[in-house]
């Protein structure tokens, strides 16, 4: 089941029949939907993708997408899950925000909050993201938060996704 998080000015909850009109303009703002997946869809496959959290990932509790709310208004997207990419076997953290959003430091709040979840809640040592080398908006934000670059992966279009992930600490040696 999806858990409702919270920060200092956010709030995450699973979302509900009426955010669809929300989840389908961010995914169509080119701005921020061109950093999603394959980039900018369809309407059409955007309210497709919204229908399959309602109806199929929140069912069979696949793994957390949240609506993103700063002051009760939908600002964004958020999700913690296994990656779909075939070269990293791990649990990646996903997020976006509207472009009204911006420049509120609400990026990292979000960032932050999500890796959180990533080593705290679900235990994990390693909770990774994958970004394209262009978003330097979400490479600046994950740098802030420690994370650290692991690998270049090109891709078929000439651009490059850039691996990056946050560790948690080992532990001191016992002596």
């Amino acid at each position: 089941m999806t858990p409702e998080l919270r920060s200092e000015r956010l709030s995450l909850s699973p979302y509900v029949a009426s955010d669809e009109a929300d989840f389908v303009a961010l995914f169509q703002d080119e701005a921020v939907g061109r950093w999603f997946g394959d980039g900018i869809q369809s309407a059409a496959d955007d309210r497709a993708l919204f229908g399959r959290i309602l109806d199929l990932i929140y069912p069979e509790d696949r793994f957390p997408v949240w609506a993103v709310r700063h002051e009760g208004r939908y600002v964004g997207h958020a999700e913690v899950k296994p990656s779909p990419e075939t070269w990293l076997d791990g649990t990646e953290i996903v997020y976006g925000l509207t472009r009204d959003s911006w420049g509120l430091g609400l990026g990292t709040e979000l960032a932050r909050l999500l890796t959180a979840y990533g080593h705290e809640t679900l235990g994990l040592a390693e909770v990774h993201a994958t970004v394209d080398s262009e978003n330097t908006a979400s490479l600046a934000v994950l740098a802030r938060l420690g994370y650290v670059r692991a690998r270049e992966i090109p891709e078929g279009d000439g651009r490059v996704t850039l691996h990056l992930t946050s560790r948690i600490p080992a532990p001191p040696a016992a002596r």
